[in-house]
């Protein structure tokens, strides 16, 4: 089975050999670990563990090797179409301009797919804890660059709200929008990127599960789960694999779909991820078909 993933943040999906070498290649200091703790218990925690790879990820160079690595590593996984997120913001720090690091992205991802024939999108991340004025930028380098999506992502304690100039530009343009929410925060953040951001995909949203409601709009209008399960135990999103809503979600009909989130950072693969479900739920392969079926259906750009 070609394997599509809808959810794979760039930076936390590094090797950790390859941070390592770009280290020693730039004469930066030996980074800290890139791997989180199976109980970092908080969404801002876990993201720390991207601060040493983003410190090598501030050149051209860099940004497209690890993007044509992303999809060898795709390929390697079974995975047929992968979306890759990043924020163009933060690889700043040495002078790359917006412009500069989603171009050196978009190559490194055709490199990767001409070498292995994985079809990649692209999506360009916001982030709440940043200014509303960044995001428009973001966006507009987004339209600029014809790339497959956007999305909004980072702390969710900070509403969606105040960035709806630039995801009603995303609208305008004609590029589709994914939002973070119901991970870090509960069902109202999922309201909100439905009723105010116009989400079409719902990153993680796992948390939606407490409100019927929300689980009756989200069957409704097919609007997909980008669930990414070992990496909301770390997060803290959910108390444990057991207690994951995962296995119900399905069963109830909602557009479920599997991803990884941060390769690196959550040691996963949607290998490993696939056969812990299996573990744990007694999912068989049905299941995953069920799921992959989802995802090829909210696909950007499949």
């Amino acid at each position: 089975m070609n394997r599509i993933e809808l959810h794979c943040h760039l930076d936390g999906a590094v090797r950790a050999a390859t941070v390592a070498d770009l280290a020693a290649q730039q004469g930066l200091p030996s980074p800290g670990p890139v791997v989180a703790p199976a109980d970092c218990g908080n969404l801002m925690t876990y993201l720390s563990y991207l601060d040493p790879v983003l410190e090598v990820l501030q050149t051209p160079e860099a940004l497209q090797r690890v993007a044509r690595e992303l999809v060898h590593d795709w390929h390697a996984d079974g995975v047929g179409y992968g979306e890759a997120r990043f924020a163009p913001q933060l690889h700043g720090r040495r002078g790359l301009s917006l412009d500069d690091a989603v171009e050196a992205v978009a190559a490194g991802l055709a490199e990767g797919s001409a070498d292995t024939g994985v079809h990649c999108g692209l999506l360009l991340c916001c982030l709440r804890q940043q200014s509303p004025d960044i995001s428009e930028q973001v966006v507009d380098t987004a339209i600029r660059h014809r790339v497959t999506g956007v999305d909004l992502a980072g702390d969710e304690s900070k509403s969606g709200a105040p960035h709806l100039a630039a995801f009603e530009a995303a609208h305008a343009a004609g590029l589709a929008v994914t939002i973070h929410a119901g991970e870090a925060a509960g069902p109202a953040s999922v309201w909100e990127a439905l009723d105010v951001l116009g989400a079409a995909r719902i990153g993680h949203g796992v948390r939606s599960a407490s409100d019927p409601a929300l689980l009756e709009r989200l069957r409704r209008d097919r609007i997909a789960l980008e669930v990414c399960p070992l990496s909301n135990v770390h997060t803290g999103a959910v108390a444990s694999l057991t207690e994951h809503p995962v296995d119900r979600l399905l069963a109830e009909d909602i557009a479920v779909t599997i991803s990884t989130d941060c390769r690196t950072t959550s040691q996963t693969t949607l290998t490993r991820e696939f056969a812990t479900l299996t573990e744990e739920f007694g999912w068989t392969d049905d299941h995953e078909r069920r799921c992959q079926d989802n995802a090829r259906e909210a696909a950007f750009a499949l």
